[in-house]
């Protein structure tokens, strides 16, 4: 059995065994990234919302920290030879 990590008020969970790992929303099969895709798409939160009716608005914002917790982390790029 695998473990399951809750961050963001449990509302951003990683499971393995869901969407192969990537970051979710309260355990549904909707990930981060897509909610962000459809933001930085123009959809409003609303239109989010209509479209993800189990979905409520601390959801869309918990995306929105979650990718400002990672954006916080340093990058380096390296060059392959």
């Amino acid at each position: 059995m695998s473990e399951v990590i809750g961050i963001l008020n449990g509302r951003v969970v990683i499971d393995p065994d869901v969407c192969n790992g990537k970051p979710t929303l309260r355990g549904k099969r909707i990930t981060v990234q897509s909610i962000l895709e459809y933001l930085a798409a123009g959809d409003s939160e609303q239109e989010i919302l209509e479209q993800y009716p189990s979905l409520e608005p601390e959801d869309i914002r918990a995306c929105l920290a979650c990718a400002a917790y990672l954006m916080n982390e340093r990058y380096e790029i390296s060059r392959v030879a």
